[in-house]
């Protein structure tokens, strides 16, 4: 099955989150009218094949290693409508790209973004969290959504010689 790595967590209806985010993402088609083409399958299928944090162009080249024909403004197209859709979330690094990954409204990590090699790396803290809650609840403020973005220099960068 296209999009569930060996191994996933499954939640409580027993699948795995890309398989109940492929069924959010039908729903949302279904109820606008929206087509599933080829081309759009095929940047969807990559997109959910992916564990990285995924730009437009890195996108695009995987999908052409595939077809071709497929170009700039339906992968563009697609990701919008997966944006919209809840199933992906975007993300800017201060780096000029726009970066995609799957979105979970049910899960929350935070990132550290390497300004040597530009890697990304995601983390979960419970405390930062806690800290968050603490902070808002002194202020009387409703926390809608939020990131948390640490930039610096990776292990692997550290090690090389300058």
């Amino acid at each position: 099955m296209l999009g569930v790595k060996p191994g996933a967590p499954l939640n409580a209806a027993g699948k795995t989150d890309a398989e109940r985010l492929r069924g959010d993402l039908d729903q949302y088609m279904a109820d606008r009218g929206l087509r599933s083409t080829e081309q759009r399958r095929a940047i969807i299928d990559a997109f959910f094949d992916s564990t990285e944090h995924m730009s437009i162009d890195d996108l695009l080249l995987r999908v052409r290693s595939e077809d071709p024909r497929v170009g700039y403004a339906t992968v563009y197209r697609t990701m919008k409508m997966l944006t919209e859709s809840g199933v992906a979330h975007e993300h800017k690094f201060g780096d000029g790209f726009t970066r995609y990954e799957l979105g979970d409204a049910n899960t929350h990590h935070d990132h550290l973004i390497c300004l040597a090699c530009g890697s990304i790396t995601e983390f979960e803290e419970p405390l930062i969290e806690q800290l968050q809650e603490r902070v808002a609840l002194r202020y009387r403020f409703l926390v809608q959504e939020h990131k948390h973005e640490l930039y610096g220099v990776c292990e692997a960068c550290q090690k090389k010689p300058a």
